[in-house]
Formats: C-alpha cells, structure tokens, sequence
C-alpha cells in the first residue's frame, strides 16, 4: 500500500462501492490502505436500508447531518444519531440505516478492511439476498 497521504475530493466519491437498498455509498478511501476505508452514505427522507451486515468488518459511523437511526438485535433495539454522534457496529452485527424524518441523512463511514464489505440479507437471521 502507498505510504504517502491520499486526499480524495468530494468530486472524486466513487459510487461504485458496496450498496444496499435505500441509500447511496460513496467510496472516499478505498483500497488505499489494508487496514482501514471510508465512504459516505446518505439517505433520503423516509428511506430505510435493506437488513446487512459486514462481514469481518468493524464499522464506525459518524452523523455528519440529520437525524437518523440504527436499528439492531432483530428489529428491537433502535438507536437514534443526531449530527455529531458516533457509532460502532460491531462485525457479524445485523442492522438496518433508518431516516424517517424530513431531511436527508449523511453519515460518514469507517471500516476495518481496504474496501467496505456490505451483505444484504432478506431479513433478520436470515440468508443473504439473491
């Protein structure tokens, strides 16, 4: 891997990432570390994802703007953010990106691995999407 710093431009966010129902990923970092990537995700007003996981992945999320909320333990447990908070979803943890307010949503993404992994399942405990 390069080892020098990589800026990439909000022009340069690479739709071409792993995706899931309802919302938009941009690439920002990706394969430019073995360690670690970046992505963008926004979500509409009323949007949801599809139910996911990633994989070996642990994920930090970061509420740039909005009012959104992550939903966990087999649709029970639901956590709001607001701009400026953090989250930690853990590998192997199924969830589901939830806006149903009135603004769009954007999260900024961290992941452990060079690029995001996103697994899109066809509900909770159960197998991935065709």
């Amino acid at each position: 891997m390069p080892s020098q710093v990589h800026v990439t431009k909000s022009t340069e966010l690479d739709i071409a990432t792993g995706q899931t129902d309802g919302m938009v990923r941009k690439g920002a970092i990706v394969k430019k570390s073995d360690k670690v990537c970046a992505s963008v995700m926004t979500a509409s007003p009323h949007t949801s994802s599809a139910i996911h996981h990633h994989g070996e992945q642990d994920t930090i999320v970061y509420a740039a703007s909005g009012h959104g909320a992550i939903i966990s333990d087999n649709g029970k447990t639901r956590q709001e953010l607001a701009p400026g908070d953090f989250a930690l979803i853990p590998a192997w943890t199924e969830h589901q990106e939830v806006n149903d307010g009135e603004e769009e949503v954007t999260w900024i993404i961290t992941r452990s691995g060079s690029e995001p992994v996103v697994v899109n399942l066809k509900g909770w405990g159960e197998g991935t999407k065709d």
